[in-house]
Protein backbone atom coordinates (compact mmCIF):
# COMPACT_ATOMS: atom_id res chain seq x y z
CA UNK A 1 0.00 0.00 0.00
CA UNK A 2 0.97 3.28 -1.06
CA UNK A 3 1.63 6.08 1.90
CA UNK A 4 1.36 9.90 0.86
CA UNK A 5 3.63 12.32 2.61
CA UNK A 6 1.58 13.41 5.49
CA UNK A 7 1.39 9.20 6.31
CA UNK A 8 4.97 9.26 5.98
CA UNK A 9 5.49 11.76 8.17
CA UNK A 10 3.23 10.64 10.74
CA UNK A 11 5.12 6.97 10.63
CA UNK A 12 8.23 9.00 10.79
CA UNK A 13 7.39 10.99 13.99
CA UNK A 14 6.04 7.61 15.64
CA UNK A 15 9.27 5.85 14.84
CA UNK A 16 11.17 9.20 15.97
CA UNK A 17 9.47 9.16 19.17
CA UNK A 18 9.76 5.26 19.50
CA UNK A 19 14.01 5.30 18.75
CA UNK A 20 14.23 8.44 21.53
CA UNK A 21 12.17 6.26 23.79
CA UNK A 22 14.08 2.82 23.78
CA UNK A 23 17.66 2.40 25.33
CA UNK A 24 17.51 -0.67 23.33
CA UNK A 25 16.94 -1.79 19.74
CA UNK A 26 17.74 -4.48 17.99
CA UNK A 27 18.00 -4.67 13.88
CA UNK A 28 17.04 -7.37 12.13
CA UNK A 29 16.67 -9.38 9.09
CA UNK A 30 13.74 -11.31 9.12
CA UNK A 31 14.50 -12.80 5.42
CA UNK A 32 12.95 -16.05 5.17
CA UNK A 33 11.09 -16.44 8.11
CA UNK A 34 7.50 -18.04 8.28
CA UNK A 35 4.44 -16.15 9.28
CA UNK A 36 3.85 -18.18 11.74
CA UNK A 37 7.14 -18.15 13.69
CA UNK A 38 6.83 -14.29 12.81
CA UNK A 39 3.79 -14.33 15.30
CA UNK A 40 5.56 -16.57 17.86
CA UNK A 41 8.69 -13.98 18.00
CA UNK A 42 6.16 -11.19 18.39
CA UNK A 43 3.97 -12.68 21.13
CA UNK A 44 7.25 -14.07 22.64
CA UNK A 45 8.96 -10.60 22.61
CA UNK A 46 5.88 -8.39 23.92
CA UNK A 47 5.81 -10.63 26.93
CA UNK A 48 9.05 -9.70 27.04
CA UNK A 49 8.09 -5.92 27.21
CA UNK A 50 9.49 -5.40 23.89
CA UNK A 51 8.10 -4.47 20.78
CA UNK A 52 8.85 -6.27 17.15
CA UNK A 53 8.14 -3.85 13.91
CA UNK A 54 8.82 -4.66 10.53
CA UNK A 55 9.88 -0.97 8.64
CA UNK A 56 10.63 0.31 5.30
CA UNK A 57 14.37 1.32 5.57
CA UNK A 58 13.75 4.68 4.62
CA UNK A 59 10.97 5.57 7.10
CA UNK A 60 13.85 4.87 9.85
CA UNK A 61 16.80 6.34 8.21
CA UNK A 62 14.73 9.64 8.49
CA UNK A 63 13.19 8.53 11.72
CA UNK A 64 17.53 7.91 13.32
CA UNK A 65 18.36 11.78 11.60
CA UNK A 66 14.79 12.71 13.49
CA UNK A 67 16.17 11.13 17.01
CA UNK A 68 19.41 11.91 16.37
CA UNK A 69 21.01 8.34 16.58
CA UNK A 70 23.74 8.28 14.31
CA UNK A 71 25.03 4.70 13.76
CA UNK A 72 22.65 2.43 12.68
CA UNK A 73 22.81 3.94 8.91
CA UNK A 74 24.20 1.49 6.94
CA UNK A 75 22.49 -2.19 8.70
CA UNK A 76 19.46 -0.47 7.60
CA UNK A 77 19.39 -2.59 4.03
CA UNK A 78 17.18 -5.19 3.14
CA UNK A 79 13.91 -6.49 4.54
CA UNK A 80 14.66 -5.01 8.08
CA UNK A 81 12.87 -5.39 11.53
CA UNK A 82 13.42 -3.25 14.95
CA UNK A 83 13.06 -4.94 18.33
CA UNK A 84 12.04 -1.72 20.64
CA UNK A 85 13.31 -2.43 24.46
CA UNK A 86 11.37 -1.11 27.23
CA UNK A 87 12.69 -2.71 30.07
CA UNK A 88 15.79 -5.26 30.61
CA UNK A 89 17.59 -6.00 27.43
CA UNK A 90 18.92 -9.32 27.57
CA UNK A 91 15.60 -11.10 27.22
CA UNK A 92 14.89 -10.11 24.14
CA UNK A 93 18.33 -10.99 22.93
CA UNK A 94 17.71 -14.01 24.24
CA UNK A 95 14.36 -14.83 22.45
CA UNK A 96 16.45 -13.53 18.75
CA UNK A 97 19.01 -15.96 19.55
CA UNK A 98 17.03 -18.71 20.87
CA UNK A 99 14.46 -18.48 17.22
CA UNK A 100 18.04 -18.31 15.25
CA UNK A 101 18.86 -21.35 16.45
CA UNK A 102 15.81 -23.07 16.07
CA UNK A 103 14.78 -21.39 12.85
CA UNK A 104 17.72 -20.01 11.25
CA UNK A 105 16.22 -16.51 11.27
CA UNK A 106 15.72 -13.79 12.08
CA UNK A 107 19.29 -12.48 11.58
CA UNK A 108 20.48 -10.00 14.56
CA UNK A 109 22.41 -7.27 12.28
CA UNK A 110 23.20 -4.64 14.66
CA UNK A 111 22.02 -3.16 18.29
CA UNK A 112 21.77 -0.18 19.83
CA UNK A 113 22.65 0.10 23.42
CA UNK A 114 22.89 2.11 26.13
CA UNK A 115 23.73 5.09 23.49
CA UNK A 116 25.87 3.19 20.90
CA UNK A 117 25.82 0.90 18.14
CA UNK A 118 26.63 -3.06 19.25
CA UNK A 119 27.57 -5.70 17.03
CA UNK A 120 25.87 -8.64 16.50
CA UNK A 121 28.56 -10.30 18.03
CA UNK A 122 27.75 -8.55 21.24
CA UNK A 123 24.33 -9.08 20.97
CA UNK A 124 25.05 -12.94 20.68
CA UNK A 125 27.32 -12.56 24.35
CA UNK A 126 23.90 -10.50 25.64
CA UNK A 127 22.16 -13.29 25.06
CA UNK A 128 24.31 -15.70 27.09
CA UNK A 129 23.91 -12.99 30.04
CA UNK A 130 22.33 -14.59 33.06
CA UNK A 131 18.92 -12.52 33.92
CA UNK A 132 18.90 -9.37 35.62
CA UNK A 133 18.00 -10.51 39.00
CA UNK A 134 20.39 -13.43 38.63
CA UNK A 135 23.26 -10.52 38.24
CA UNK A 136 21.73 -8.29 40.83
CA UNK A 137 22.01 -11.10 43.19
CA UNK A 138 25.97 -11.75 42.59
CA UNK A 139 26.41 -8.06 43.01
CA UNK A 140 24.62 -8.40 46.37
CA UNK A 141 26.22 -11.57 47.23
CA UNK A 142 29.37 -9.87 46.54
CA UNK A 143 28.63 -6.92 48.87
CA UNK A 144 27.54 -8.93 51.60
CA UNK A 145 30.94 -11.63 51.97
CA UNK A 146 32.90 -8.55 52.91
CA UNK A 147 30.33 -7.40 55.84
CA UNK A 148 29.79 -10.97 57.14
CA UNK A 149 33.07 -11.61 57.41
CA UNK A 150 33.62 -8.38 59.43
CA UNK A 151 30.67 -9.00 61.59
CA UNK A 152 32.04 -12.90 61.63
CA UNK A 153 35.27 -11.19 63.01
CA UNK A 154 33.60 -8.88 65.44
CA UNK A 155 31.35 -11.49 66.85
CA UNK A 156 34.82 -13.55 67.18
CA UNK A 157 36.24 -10.88 69.68
CA UNK A 158 33.51 -10.35 71.71
CA UNK A 159 33.09 -13.65 72.55
CA UNK A 160 36.83 -13.86 73.21
CA UNK A 161 35.98 -10.74 75.25
CA UNK A 162 33.13 -12.54 77.55
CA UNK A 163 35.42 -15.59 77.50
CA UNK A 164 38.22 -13.44 79.33
CA UNK A 165 36.04 -12.08 81.30
CA UNK A 166 34.74 -15.40 82.73
CA UNK A 167 37.86 -16.32 83.31
CA UNK A 168 38.21 -13.44 85.16
CA UNK A 169 35.21 -14.27 87.07
CA UNK A 170 36.81 -17.81 87.46
CA UNK A 171 39.83 -16.40 89.01
CA UNK A 172 38.25 -14.20 91.75
CA UNK A 173 35.90 -16.70 92.80
CA UNK A 174 38.60 -19.02 93.42
CA UNK A 175 40.83 -16.35 95.03
CA UNK A 176 38.19 -15.51 97.61
CA UNK A 177 36.96 -19.00 98.53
Amino acid sequence: MKMNQAQKGEVTAQLAERFARSATIYVTDFTGLAVKNMTALRRQLRAAGSEYLVVKNTLALRAIQTASMAGLEDVLAGPTGLVFVAADPIAPAKILADFQKAFERPTVKAAWFDGRRVGAEEVKRLATLPPREQLLGQVAGAFQAPLAGFVGVLNGLLYQMVGALEALKEQKTQATA
